[in-house]
């Protein structure tokens, strides 16, 4: 009888771990499940370029403090050199800070390889000689050279573009209702959105229109992302 009885309980405890062993698998199943629906809730990166400016950057600064929410700043260091505090308001508030250009002069900038990273690096030393961070991403003023992509790589930068804009470039005096409507019409679809908006002096109305850009991406259950 002891003989059979061995066997019978080993058999029992085999079963047992095998079922143990399963039931983990599907927590663990269900755990990852959970997870990857987590990440894929709609991402939205708001990008500002051409600031900082002391009216418009700092209502946006303070309309995203409001809301809670982290925003990228591509900046011309040729307007941060008089507005140093602001450059660094938007550091010390968490955004992510990228390098746009030195003068946003396209003659001066693309005349030359070497004129486009002396350019990058004008830039990069202001943010980092005002904030203490060292940019690592970098937006084409007037949106991109293939050519010369690989040496900004080479440099270390990631090039960052965009997917939707609010028109505050592209319409001519555009209000505040009209950026709201453009950024709806070309952002539907997209996943992530990459936003482009403007932060200099005369780009007012798209810190009226921040507001209702946050509240209709809130409202598709989006969420806000810095880069």
């Amino acid at each position: 009888m002891q003989k059979r009885f061995i066997p019978a309980a080993l058999l029992f405890a085999v079963l047992f771990m095998m079922f143990l062993a399963c039931g983990f698998q599907a927590q663990r199943t269900r755990a990852v499940f959970s997870v990857a629906g987590a990440e894929s809730v709609r991402r939205v990166y708001l990008t500002f370029d051409d600031g900082p400016s002391s009216v418009v950057t700092n209502r946006i600064l303070d309309i995203l403090k409001e809301e809670d929410i982290k925003a990228t700043f591509f900046i011309v260091s040729d307007m941060a050199k008089t507005r140093r505090e602001t450059l660094l308001r938007i550091a010390e508030e968490g955004h992510s800070l990228g390098v746009h250009s030195a003068s946003h002069d396209y003659e001066r900038i693309y005349s030359s390889d070497a004129a486009l990273l002396s350019d990058i690096d004008e830039c990069a030393a202001c943010i980092f000689h005002t904030t203490g961070v060292t940019p690592r991403l970098y937006r084409f003023p007037g949106g991109g050279h293939e050519r010369q992509r690989a040496l900004i790589r080479e440099r270390g930068y990631e090039i960052v573009g965009w997917n939707a804009v609010c028109g505050d470039e592209e319409i001519a005096n555009a209000d505040a209702g009209t950026l709201y409507r453009e950024t709806v019409r070309t952002s539907r679809g997209k996943d992530p959105v990459i936003l482009l908006l403007h932060d200099s002096a005369r780009h007012r109305a798209t810190a009226e229109a921040l507001p209702s850009i946050i509240r209709y991406f809130r409202a598709q259950g989006c969420t806000f992302c810095a880069l």
